[in-house]
């Protein structure tokens, strides 16, 4: 996607790929649910005019190249054919959370970001700012089957009121 950001998950469709008839989460646990991001995505987005965001329509197509190995899970990510952003994926088991790294292609800085998954709905927070200041921001997937995924990206000053900045839709295309 466009809107360039640092958080958890893919920083391109991101509200990136997931998928399953259940939710992935159902169907897989722990570091290996991540797998329903691999393979291939044709994505369409639709941003809206927002003070976070600027109107328009897009069309891409994402591929997460993923392996496992240990506790890790990693997607080299192309959009549009052009490896963009390494994801390395860890799980706390604890706090049943994950966290994600971002390595973008070309040395660029990392980012970090959490990942939040409740069922079939993929919530990815990030914050920018510090105190009466700070700016939310999410982006939530919903997975309504193995290769649909409505996605919409959100901010909010208060975490209460949010507004949209874009929605989509990713369709997965393509097995691994």
């Amino acid at each position: 996607m466009k809107l360039r950001m640092k958080f958890a998950g893919f920083s391109y469709a991101i509200a990136l790929s997931l998928t399953g008839s259940a939710a992935p989460a159902d169907r897989a646990t722990g570091i290996d649910a991540i797998r329903a991001y691999e393979g291939t995505w044709d994505i369409t987005i639709d941003h809206f005019d927002t003070a976070q965001s600027k109107a328009a329509h897009e069309k891409t197509t994402l591929h997460n190249d993923c392996w496992k190995s240990g506790a890790y899970f990693a997607c080299n990510q192309y959009v549009n054919g052009d490896s963009k952003l390494l994801l390395v994926f860890t799980y706390n088991e604890s706090k049943n959370e994950y966290t994600s790294y971002q390595i973008p292609q070309g040395g660029g800085e990392p980012g970090s970001g959490k990942l939040l998954i409740d069922g079939n709905v993929w919530t990815f927070p990030w914050q920018v700012g510090e105190g009466s200041k700070t700016t939310y921001f999410r982006v939530v997937n919903v997975f309504s089957g193995a290769d649909k995924i409505e996605f919409r990206q959100e901010f909010s000053t208060d975490q209460a009121q949010w507004t949209l900045m874009a929605k989509g839709t990713e369709h997965k295309s393509g097995a691994k």
